[in-house]
């Protein structure tokens, strides 16, 4: 009898829809939940260098939570590419003026840092609001 590692195909992944509500929500909890199904991890045809994940759409990303201090503590960073440059903001202010971004960088940071994340991060789907553009793929409700 010959033992194996199994390696997915192109042509056995088959990526489903899901739609995750994200109100009352905790981010970390969220987006770890996110990236790993973003990721393939559930599947058992989990395939390390492959794209064996889901589509996953997140709605009422503005009802996410954050515990503690972290809506003034916590801080996101970009340069502009300028000397001095540095624009900081903390995670209240970028909630009043984009709360789809706060789901985004979360689950960006968890995801593979290589062409694979890439490729990842662009079957995640964020609105701040309840309604959706994605029902001719008839997602599937998901519990994170």
């Amino acid at each position: 009898m010959k033992k194996y590692t199994y390696s997915a195909k192109d042509a056995d992944v088959q990526g489903k829809w899901y739609v995750v509500d994200a109100s009352g929500a905790v981010l970390g909890r969220l987006a770890s939940a996110v990236a790993a199904r973003l990721r393939g991890k559930h599947n058992p045809l989990f395939t390390p260098h492959m794209d064996v994940g889901d589509f996953i759409v997140v709605i009422n990303a503005d009802k996410i939570r954050l515990t503690g201090k972290k809506w003034v503590q916590k801080l996101y960073h970009r340069h502009t590419g300028y000397i001095g440059g540095l624009k900081t903001v903390s995670a209240r202010e970028l909630m009043e003026k984009r709360p789809e971004e706060l789901i985004r960088k979360a689950v960006k940071g968890m995801l593979p840092k290589n062409k694979l994340g890439s490729r990842l991060y662009t079957k995640l789907k964020v609105y701040a609001g309840g309604d959706h553009p994605h029902e001719a793929q008839r997602p599937e409700s998901l519990k994170v």
